[in-house]
């Protein structure tokens, strides 16, 4: 069973951002204090915002942890923020960050900032045009049959990085949805997959995101 559908009875569906949250896309990575990797350190995944204000983050990423449980995460734009895990949304999570008087005054005014400009969704230069699904949460289907949730952080025709629970090695043939491909680079959130064959534009997101 996936983390996304055992926590399906707690889930809290977010369709528009309350009072006070602004809905800002800021790209970032979250260890939460329950989780290890077999080096016996703490396990990272990639995640971004989706409402951000100083006293409420929507977080979406591949895992999420249990109400209250603490979680750190590192934000472009935002740098490091701790707090707790405060409400299960579809996808995701709410964190409640923990702030000073000055940390938090700080922290209005970049929200403040990125509201107003958007210079960090421009794309990035690479031979293949990468982008972002606008639904992020797939499978992962591994070589022993088994299957496990995936945020993909981005995409293009000839592969994709991924964030999952999972250490899979360099080299090992995985398929993301119902792409297959190879690992090729391992990052401290997540990793990358160089698909065998490259895909058509118009369908990747379709086979990405289907299991």
């Amino acid at each position: 069973m996936s983390d996304r559908a055992s926590l399906q009875d707690d889930v809290v569906f977010i369709e528009r951002p309350p009072a006070g949250r602004t809905r800002v896309r800021v790209e970032g990575r979250y260890a939460l204090a329950s989780r290890w990797n077999e080096r016996g350190e703490r396990r990272e995944f990639a995640c971004h915002t989706v409402e951000i204000s100083c006293d409420e983050i929507v977080l979406t990423g591949p895992v999420a942890g249990p109400v209250g449980e603490r979680i750190i995460g590192v934000f472009d734009e935002l740098g490091q923020l701790e707090g707790q895990i405060v409400r299960l949304v579809e996808g995701g999570f709410v964190m409640r960050p923990s702030l000073s008087k000055d940390r938090r005054k700080w922290l209005a005014d970049q929200i403040d900032w990125l509201d107003k400009h958007a210079h960090f969704n421009l794309p990035n230069d690479r031979t293949h045009k990468r982008s972002v699904p606008k639904v992020p949460h797939s499978t992962v289907l591994l070589s022993d049959g088994s299957m496990r949730s995936c945020l993909i952080i981005d995409m293009s025709v000839s592969g994709a990085a991924v964030s999952a629970e999972i250490s899979p090695q360099l080299g090992d043939v995985l398929a993301v949805g119902k792409v297959i491909g190879r690992v090729v680079r391992i990052f401290p959130e997540g990793f990358a997959v160089r698909f065998i064959e490259l895909q058509h534009p118009a369908a990747l997101e379709r086979l990405l995101l289907s299991a």
